[in-house]
């Protein structure tokens, strides 16, 4: 009935809207692109969040300094054109482009175009506690807080409207990588300075305005998000010209709407719907190796999971080559680190918890730990990293009955469950990570280092002097091979104090009308619509048009 009125409300908006259209030229319906997202972006100023949902959505609006090639996977200039390092490796110069024009939109028009003053605007808003908007963000910057990012910038210098240089205060091989990750984004400073005279600087991350490909035009809570062509971008333009994130949770539903047309293409199928997309002649699906990783988080300030001992014997209860055939079904391979098998430190060799529950109950029985009840948090919705969650919890849950822990499985709204998350009163919880970018740091820092646990992204609550050691140490040099020997340390020790579990590495998939060329999936970051384009007489998108 929702979707019945939604298509009359639209047909009777195209209605009222036609005279208007005729009386200024040709009727004309804007050629569109309709994608199934699966949830509600939770801001849309991704500096602000670690969330994939609001990056995918994020990444229509913003432009980042640099970036990442999807199919070589090497940094590319994007708003800066060039850029420099310093013999030292501690001054990181960039050229910026010239030409690039922000949005506009009712409320604001800019009157100047991108240049040094944004990049300093965008940063300095991070690390300044001075800035007026640095405050303004209440959940603060988790990606930034989580990889130390204001105590290794020293200073960001204007050395004149299109170069600026970053200071840093030590030697970072991952800088560059985390400066093309979709949170790295440039703000406009003009339109944080115009909302300022308003007196509404908490605009800039609803309303937002950037150099992307596509400008928000409007959002619905728990309805869609409706962007329009950004016929200024200082790229190649978009192909269409409009595209709407239809918000629908439930896979099943979004399955639908591609059956009948609704959408045209839709996030994170699950993989037992997968058959039904190859059955149909008109579908297919898209795929690519991904950057992530399904991982069960121990709270490790909770007794009795601060005990090593404890978090071993339910690492050695849980059957993984289980869940990869219930949840992912040959979508996934089983992870024995929290590197995948993509990534150039990835090693085969460290598998150190294998299924063994005459193991897990020995641990348990030395721990002097019995009758024990744990809760599981599951995730409310599917990520890139995990199709199905509480079913992931129901076979841990399962697994650790042969042992004599009871389970309780406990599960919220998804703003709910970020929330309490955040209270930290949870024992465990079945989450996981997609990187943004292929540095290997990306996997350890932003949920497992020290600044990350002060910041809620380090599920675990592990903070570990000799792993922060490590991570230190493998971002002081630049020389690969030594840097992988570092991480493969990481991973041996994570393995011997199992702070959480890795369970899987998934691949990217999304499920797409054949009618679609160039639909783009990254292994790593937002997902671009830029260079889809649709085969002629597709049908106009049914979407509410206010």
């Amino acid at each position: 009935m929702k979707e019945r009125l939604k298509r009359l409300t639209f047909a009777s908006a195209f209605c009222c809207l036609v005279p208007l259209l005729t009386a200024c030229g040709p009727t004309r319906v804007p050629s569109g692109l309709v994608y199934c997202s699966e949830g509600n972006p939770e801001s849309f100023n991704p500096q602000l969040i670690t969330s994939g949902t609001t990056v995918d959505a994020t990444s229509q609006l913003y432009d980042t300094l640099v970036e990442y090639d999807a199919l070589s996977g090497k940094l590319v200039p994007a708003l800066a054109s060039d850029w420099q390092i310093s013999d030292d490796e501690l001054v990181y110069t960039f050229t910026l482009r010239t030409g690039v024009r922000f949005h506009h939109s009712k409320r604001y028009s800019p009157h100047r175009n991108f240049n040094a003053d944004d990049v300093l605007f965008s940063f300095n808003r991070i690390i300044d506690s001075a800035n007026p908007y640095h405050f303004i963000a209440k959940t603060g910057y988790p990606f930034f807080e989580s990889v130390g990012f204001s105590n290794l910038i020293d200073k960001i210098e204007k050395i004149d409207d299109y170069q600026v240089a970053f200071h840093l205060t030590r030697k970072d091989a991952s800088f560059l990588s985390n400066l093309a990750t979709g949170y790295s984004v440039i703000l406009s400073k003009e339109y944080g300075d115009h909302l300022l005279q308003l007196g509404e600087p908490e605009l800039l991350d609803k309303q937002a305005i950037g150099t992307g490909p596509f400008q928000l035009i409007d959002y619905v809570k728990n309805d869609f998000i409706r962007f329009y062509r950004n016929h200024q971008y200082w790229r190649t333009s978009p192909q269409v010209e409009q595209l709407v994130f239809d918000i629908t949770p439930k896979s099943t539903t979004r399955l639908a709407k591609l059956i009948t047309g609704d959408c045209n293409i839709s996030a994170l199928p699950k993989a037992g719907e997968l058959q039904v997309v190859i059955d149909k002649e008109d579908l297919e699906v898209d795929s690519q190796p991904g950057f992530n990783v399904a991982f069960w988080a121990f709270n490790t300030e909770r007794i009795p999971l601060n005990d090593v001992r404890v978090r071993r014997a339910l690492a050695y209860a849980i059957d993984k080559e289980n869940i990869l055939r219930a949840v992912y079904q040959k979508t996934a391979v089983e992870a024995i680190g929290v590197l995948p098998p993509h990534s150039w430190a990835y090693s085969e060799n460290q598998k150190e918890i294998e299924y063994n529950p005459q193991k897990a109950l020995q641990l348990l029985e030395e721990a002097g730990v019995h009758d024990l009840t744990i809760d599981i948090w599951a995730m409310p919705v599917a990520r890139i990293y995990n199709p199905n969650p509480h079913k992931t919890a129901e076979l841990i849950q399962a697994d650790l009955a042969h042992i004599g822990v009871k389970v309780n499985i406990v599960t919220y709204d998804w703003s709910v469950f970020n929330q309490k998350l955040s209270q930290q009163t949870y024992d465990s919880v079945i989450i996981g990570w997609n990187a943004d970018n292929s540095d290997p740091d990306n996997f350890f820092s932003p949920i497992l280092s020290c600044a990350s646990a002060s910041t809620n992204s380090n599920r675990s609550r592990w903070c570990d002097s000799q792993l922060e050691e490590l991570l230190e140490a493998a971002k002081d040099t630049t020389h690969q091979e030594t840097r992988k020997a570092l991480y493969q340390q990481a991973e041996e020790l994570i393995a011997q104090r199992v702070p959480l579990l890795p369970l899987a590495h998934t691949t990217r998939l999304a499920v797409k009308q054949k009618q679609l060329t160039q639909s783009k999936l990254t292994p790593f970051g937002g997902i671009s619509f830029t260079q889809i384009t649709k085969l002629p007489h597709q049908a106009p998108i049914s979407k509410e048009a206010n």
